[in-house]
C-alpha cells in the first residue's frame, strides 16, 4: 500500500496531465460523433475541453520539466572543462529559479486580473483556467530550487547516498 502511494505520489502530475488530456480528447470525439451522425452537439464541450487541455499542458510541461524531458542544447558546455560545466550547471539553474519564480509571480497577478472575468459559455470565473499557468511555473520553479540544491551539494563533495539521507 505504501509504494502504491509513493508510485501515486513520485508520478502526480503525469496522472493529473494524463486524466485532463484524456476528457479532452473524450469531449472532442463525443462532440464529433454528437454534430455528424445526430446534428446536433455539446454547447459546452468546446470550454471544456479547452479548459482541460490548457491544464494538462501546464501540468505536463512542469511533469516533464521534472524528469528533464525538455529540449537543451548545450554542446557549448560539454566542450568546456568538468570543472566549468559545474558551475555553468549551476548558474543556469540559478537563472531557471528566477525565471520561472518571475512567471509564477506574473500568473498569480494574471489570475487576479482574470478572477472577475467569467467564461463565454459556462460564465465560471476564468481564474480556474488560468490557474494551471501558476500550478505549472510554481512547480517548475520547486523543481529548479530541488535541482540547485542537489547540483549545489555535488559541487561541494556530498555522496548522492549523503544527499539522499
Amino acid at each position: 500500500m505504501k509504494s502504491f502511494l509513493n508510485i501515486i505520489l513520485k508520478n502526480a502530475e503525469e496522472i493529473i496531465s494524463s486524466f485532463f488530456i484524456s476528457i479532452t480528447v473524450i469531449l472532442v470525439i463525443m462532440n464529433v460523433i454528437l454534430r455528424y451522425v445526430f446534428n446536433t452537439g455539446l454547447y459546452w464541450s468546446e470550454e471544456v475541453a479547452t479548459t482541460c487541455f490548457v491544464w494538462s499542458v501546464f501540468i505536463g510541461s512542469a511533469a516533464c520539466y521534472k524528469r528533464g524531458m525538455h529540449i537543451g542544447i548545450d554542446i557549448l558546455v560539454q566542450f568546456a572543462p568538468p570543472m566549468m560545466q559545474k558551475i555553468i550547471t549551476l548558474l543556469v539553474h540559478i537563472m531557471l529559479i528566477g525565471l520561472n519564480g518571475y512567471i509564477s509571480y506574473l500568473s498569480y497577478i494574471f489570475i487576479r486580473l482574470s478572477y472577475i472575468k467569467p467564461t463565454a459559455v459556462l460564465g465560471i470565473s476564468s481564474a480556474y483556467v488560468s490557474a494551471a499557468l501558476l500550478v505549472g511555473f510554481g512547480l517548475m520553479t520547486l523543481y529548479s530550487i530541488k535541482f540547485f540544491i542537489k547540483d549545489l551539494r555535488l559541487f561541494f563533495g556530498k555522496s548522492k547516498l549523503e544527499i539522499i539521507e
